[in-house]
């Protein structure tokens, strides 16, 4: 395994991270404890969580992902071997079952206890907030357009001081932010230098081969702020793996279960997964791995977060540390992104 540490701290991650968020749906908890076991003996001490796991979420299976945590690492004992991350839900429709306020004092406050009693842990090393508040283009919007009616209200000094609170209490030791944009990125880091507030240490945005938005202006505000990615659908929900192209794909997959998880299926994003297909096989790898090692080599990553459903893709999926693509695999790759750019933002 090789391991970076998170920006501005001292704590040492593993370059991949295990993501959880089938865990309680796609996966029992057997299955999420062997993952644990797994990835924990391969070197990776990174977990990723969320409240609202699993995904598709909803009121019947919420927390059930960081429940699942919570038992493995109470049978286990492991908690100093791991570094944990999880994250508040945003507002929203999608999350009305957990609370229908942002983040006030009062939900982040709530969002933290709720998750230390579901791992059965008494600290959370990375809290991060889900998505932003404000209206603005995530989760697969391209382009930004202004709402002049957007009722929300700048509150980036009450989030980060309710947080420093929590960071004083040792039930957080560092913050981040995921699917969070440059200017959001960048008021969260004035209002930390301004005020002497705690600091972002990471964004935990969506990057792939066919999702390089990032690399737009957050990528210039990671290298130059010392913000870490942590990339999440490295595999864009699977299609990375060329599975629905070749239709190997199980019953079981992510797709089948849920179609109306496109992101990563319109019919750009397949025309470009077929030619990094053809790349990775003339070059004696699988897709996955390929797909894996171009984001594991990306100079403003602080660690990937991967997700499987069974021990055969965990066991692909980390030994893409292992591979690195040459100067000549990643000319052809970019010459794809260059024909066909962030298909799927």
């Amino acid at each position: 395994m090789k391991y970076t540490t998170l920006p501005n701290t001292n704590i040492k991650v593993s370059k991949i991270c295990l993501g959880s968020m089938t865990w309680g749906n796609q996966n029992t908890e057997s299955e999420g404890h062997a993952q644990l076991d797994y990835a924990l003996e391969q070197g990776v001490n990174f977990i990723d969580t969320a409240e609202l796991y699993p995904v598709p979420a909803t009121a019947e299976t919420q927390g059930r992902t960081s429940k699942i945590i919570g038992t493995w690492l109470k049978k286990t004992g492991k908690r100093d071997q791991i570094v944990l991350a999880s994250k508040i839900a945003g507002k929203g429709d999608y999350t009305a079952h957990i609370r229908k306020t942002g983040f006030s004092p009062e939900a982040i406050n709530n969002a933290v206890d709720g998750e230390l009693k579901r791992l059965q842990t008494d600290y959370i090393d990375l809290f991060q907030l889900h998505w932003p508040e404000r209206q603005t283009n995530y989760f697969g919007v391209r382009d930004y357009n202004h709402d002049a009616n957007d009722a929300w209200q700048d509150n980036f000094n009450s989030i980060l001081n309710t947080l420093d609170t929590l960071i004083k209490s040792g039930k957080i030791r560092h913050i981040g932010m995921s699917n969070e944009k440059a200017w959001g990125a960048m008021r969260y880091l004035e209002e930390s230098k301004t005020n002497n507030l705690p600091r972002m240490a990471t964004i935990q945005n969506a990057y792939s081969l066919i999702n390089r938005v990032f690399e737009g202006d957050m990528a210039e505000v990671s290298m130059r702020e010392n913000l870490g990615l942590l990339a999440y659908s490295p595999m864009a929900f699977g299609v990375l793996s060329g599975k629905y192209i070749k239709g190997t794909e199980s019953e079981n997959s992510r797709l089948n279960l849920f179609p109306r998880f496109a992101r990563y299926s319109s019919e750009q994003s397949t025309e470009a997964t077929k030619r990094y297909l053809k790349i990775a096989e003339a070059h004696n790898m699988s897709l996955a791995q390929m797909a894996l090692a171009f984001v594991n080599q990306r100079p403003f990553l602080t660690s990937n977060i991967i997700g499987a459903t069974n021990l055969e893709q965990l066991k692909e999926n980390i030994d893409s540390i292992n591979v690195v693509l040459s100067d000549s695999v990643l000319e052809q790759i970019n010459a794809v992104h260059a024909a066909i750019p962030n298909p799927a933002p």
